[in-house]
């Protein structure tokens, strides 16, 4: 649900006028009237089945509310039932456009925007999408049954007026360029949905949404489907033109990785996004692949690169000292990992906002250092100085000095070699757990547990359900993880709840890590405040220097392309491939059944 949130949309026009849609600093590429995205093919057949793998790590769903915290709702569900005031495309960074609003006003001092509803707009049972719907669905959200993270993202939202039938006001409590999109961007449902009852107890209730697919047929714990309204009222709409083409999309579950690729092998279902590099390169084959009925395909992509990463939960009192933290990161070789285990497929991640704009080089710039130089107690020196950059173990570097430096670190920080155990002054030995739901990553964990032996560390590899995963990262009962964060080209309030004080102390918040700081909580506050991209470009690099050298994540890798293996004999895609799309959503989007 995050993930959703965080990747939603952005868009639109100028401020003080109705516009079709929002861009977030510029213009807008598709003009008034226009006829559909330039990567759909508008003529693309409706009709056929898309046959998916779950792209969750559940075994199985138990509810059909996406939006509360118990319980799992099956994959896509969200993206495919419900829809928002805006839209985004998949070839622009930052802008949106009317999907159930037929136009947005923003005013002229930043502080509200005003969307006016598509008469024409319906929901599954047939009743028009009203204005006190959005305001339910807004109210909804912020209610105390949701995810924390809405009521983070939304923090500067003062509220929402139902100002006629069809026209809502999101009010702000200050000017953020941001907030139009982010608003616009928050699914819509009906009022009737689970009518009467606390949000939290709207479990198996069958969502009332706008969208273009409707819950068909369900096996619990086998698969669900998702039927094609051919009735839905947007069909004709130019931001949905060519897409939402199957009748029928199959979602299937499988127990692990290993069901799911001979399930594909076997021709259960046609397509299926790939995350191993081992897999993809020894076990992706088969009669099938020979005879060309299944293919491999890599796709390029712009998107940011994010920042998958090992995460360090500071509450752990051995994990507070940054020392400490930066001496962990020294032990991990991941040059050896990416030729030995990856197959060279992966760059290092650095930072947070990688292969955008905002990501920060060299030596800070003088509006950086305006920005930092309040905080020159409370940061790292380093931070002053040239970014950090991961260690690395090939050319003059190599891991025997990075595990040197890392043992120098650690006597720094107090703790040293005691009777054979590395331990603190209070005798305490250095003892962590990885926490991990899925087995099949000890593979990758246990050469850097291997290293951290050499200097006395024992890290402890445990797997659990997922479940019990979900719940213990919920209330921070781990010491180590590994999460694979998103990127943005436009950061904005969803850093305050990935890394914002207030988040750190409320559970299931995204500040896995427990980041704590004043000076991070101001660089946010500056980063969503900006009016330009001038603002923001040092607000951004600012946050991502003191993050980085804080040493709260340990960066992992990341690949530019998206691997994904499909039955050309049964699907058929467009000629263009958008450069900023998501995996398979933009499969179940543009494709169409042959």
């Amino acid at each position: 649900m995050r993930r959703l949130l965080l990747c939603v949309l952005i868009g639109v026009c100028g401020p003080a006028w109705a516009a079709h849609g929002y861009a977030l600093w510029g213009d807008l590429k598709y003009p008034p009237g226009f006829a559909h995205f330039d990567y759909v093919n508008p003529q693309a057949p409706k009709g056929g089945e898309m046959r998916l793998v779950s792209n969750l790590r559940t075994s199985t769903f138990d509810k059909y509310n996406p939006f509360t915290i118990k319980g799992n709702a099956p994959a896509y569900l969200s993206g495919l039932l419900f829809e928002s005031l805006l839209i985004g495309s998949l070839d622009e960074t930052a802008s949106g456009y009317g999907l159930l609003a037929e136009d947005v006003v923003v005013a002229p001092d930043g502080l509200s925007a005003t969307f006016r509803l598509r008469p024409q707009a319906r929901f599954h049972n047939g009743v028009p999408v009203l204005a006190q719907d959005v305001k339910h669905s807004f109210d909804t959200l912020m209610g105390p049954h949701t995810s924390p993270a809405y009521k983070t993202l939304l923090a500067d939202v003062a509220g929402l007026d139902v100002l006629d039938e069809r026209t809502v006001r999101y009010r702000f409590k200050k000017p953020n360029r941001e907030l139009p999109l982010t608003v616009g961007g928050l699914p819509v449902f009906s009022r009737a949905w689970g009518e009467g009852k606390p949000f939290d107890q709207v479990v198996t209730d069958v969502p009332i949404g706008s969208g273009p697919y409707r819950i068909g047929p369900v096996r619990f714990g086998k698969d669900i489907t998702y039927v094609r309204d051919p009735q839905h009222w947007a069909r004709d709409l130019n931001v949905k033109r060519g897409s939402s083409n199957f009748d029928r999309i199959t979602v299937k579950i499988y127990k692990d990785n290993t069901a799911r690729l001979e399930a594909l092998k076997a021709g259960e279902f046609d397509l299926m996004r790939f995350f191993s590099a081992g897999d993809w390169a020894r076990r992706v084959n088969g009669r099938r692949f020979d005879s060309g009925e299944l293919v491999k395909g890599e796709f390029k992509h712009r998107l940011p690169s994010g920042f998958q990463s090992y995460v360090l939960n500071t509450r752990r009192d051995r994990l507070k000292d940054p020392l400490v933290r930066e001496a962990l990161g020294l032990a991990m070789d991941y040059e050896w990992m990416n030729r030995q285990l990856f197959y060279n497929a992966y760059q290092r991640v650095n930072g947070l906002f990688g292969n955008t704009a905002c990501a920060a080089t060299g030596e800070p710039g003088a509006a950086e250092l305006a920005l930092l130089q309040p905080w020159r107690q409370q940061v790292p020196a380093a931070v002053f100085g040239p970014m950090t950059q991961p260690p690395r173990t090939d050319g003059d570097s190599s891991l025997r000095a990075n595990l040197r430096r890392a043992k120098a670190l650690l006597q720094d920080a107090g703790w040293t070699i005691q009777g054979g155990v590395l331990k603190n002054a209070r005798g305490e030995a250095m003892e962590l757990e990885y926490l991990d739901s899925n087995e099949a990553g000890s593979r990758v964990v246990t050469p850097w547990i291997r290293n951290l032996e050499k200097l006395g560390v024992v890290l402890r590899y445990r797997a659990v359900d997922f479940a019990l995963f979900q719940q213990r990262i919920q209330t921070f009962d781990f010491d180590l993880m590994s999460i694979a964060f998103q990127g943005t080209h436009n950061p904005g309030q969803e850093y305050a709840d990935m890394f914002g004080s207030e988040a750190a102390r409320t559970p299931d918040s995204g500040n896995y890590a427990g980041v704590s700081s004043p000076a991070v909580d101001a660089l946010i506050a500056r980063m969503t405040s900006a009016t330009s991209q001038d603002e923001l470009l040092p607000a951004c690099r600012a946050l991502e220097r003191v993050i980085a050298h804080s040493h709260y994540l340990i960066p992992q890798w990341t690949a530019g392309t998206h691997r994904m293996a499909y039955n050309q004999q049964r699907l058929a895609k467009p000629d263009v491939v958008p450069p900023y799309f998501q995996g398979e959503a933009w499969a179940i989007d543009t494709w169409w059944a042959r």
